[in-house]
This record gives structure tokens, C-alpha cells and sequence, in this order.
């Protein structure tokens, strides 16, 4: 009877664990908070950092995500790809603002594209779990510039 009771408060409090947390930490793999901030420093940042890892400014829509693109390797061309079209990796950081605070949580969005630029051929796949956790360390990067710029 004991070991019953332990099992459902067990399950019980696992349960309303995952339930329970804060809207400043989630946001899924890879996401990143930025404190005390604003949304013209955080693409400043995004601009400064992702280049420098061989990724290339695709689109930037009104302060609320950052698009970057970056030719893929063989792997993922083996993984991926068709009959020879090359694939390249197409991250979108999207900028969200926790409400009540400064601050504002990055999430990344992975994607393998296809034929990309080929009207009618181009195809978009999404990567999640682990493809977004890979972003987190250059999100690091980009919270660490961009913390502390304050209001606009």
C-alpha cells in the first residue's frame, strides 16, 4: 500500500512539475533569454555573431525574427539530399518578448532546404529537437552582446 502511495505522488508531482514552468524559461531547445533589452540590439547582435560562423543574413521582419542561411556539408547532402542538389540550412531566431520585463527569449528554427532559390523545385524541411539545441551557443553569444542595452 506504501509504494502505491508513493507512486502516485511521485507521478502526481512529476506531472505538475512540467506544468509549472516559468514563461522565462521555456521557449524549447536552444532558447536563450536576453536581459534587459531591446529588439534593435538583439538583431545587431544576431547580425554581428551568426556571420561570423558562415551564416548569411536571409531575412529580418520587423524586430521579431532573423532569418540566416549557410550552404550545408556533405553529410547533410548525403542525409538530405536529391540526386545531387546541394541543401543548405536555413535558421530562423525568433525574438519574443516576456511580458512584464526587458527581457526576451531567442528560439531557434531549423530547416533544410532544398534547391533553394528554384521556383517550383525548392523544398523546406523542418530539424527539430537537437538541430535547434545546436544554436544555443551562438544565442549565447548573441544574449551576452546584447544584455543590458536597455529600452529603445
Amino acid at each position: 500500500m506504501k509504494i502505491q502511495h508513493l507512486l502516485t505522488f511521485l507521478l502526481t508531482t512529476l506531472l505538475t512539475g512540467c506544468l509549472t514552468t516559468p514563461v522565462s524559461d521555456s521557449g524549447g531547445m536552444g532558447s536563450v533569454t536576453v536581459t534587459n533589452s531591446n529588439p534593435s540590439a538583439i538583431v545587431n547582435a544576431l547580425q554581428n555573431v551568426f556571420p561570423q560562423y558562415g551564416y548569411t543574413v536571409s531575412s529580418i521582419h520587423e524586430f521579431s525574427s532573423v532569418s540566416f542561411n549557410k550552404d550545408s556539408n556533405k553529410v547533410a547532402n548525403i542525409m538530405w539530399g536529391s540526386y545531387g542538389q546541394p541543401q543548405t540550412i536555413h535558421v530562423k531566431v525568433n525574438i519574443i518578448p516576456i511580458p512584464g520585463s526587458l527581457n526576451y527569449r531567442l528560439s531557434p528554427k531549423v530547416y533544410t532546404v532544398t534547391s533553394q532559390g528554384e521556383a517550383g523545385f525548392e523544398s523546406k524541411r523542418p530539424l527539430n529537437g537537437l538541430w535547434n539545441s545546436q544554436f544555443e551557443p551562438l544565442l549565447k553569444m548573441v544574449s551576452t552582446q546584447a544584455s543590458g542595452s536597455g529600452p529603445l
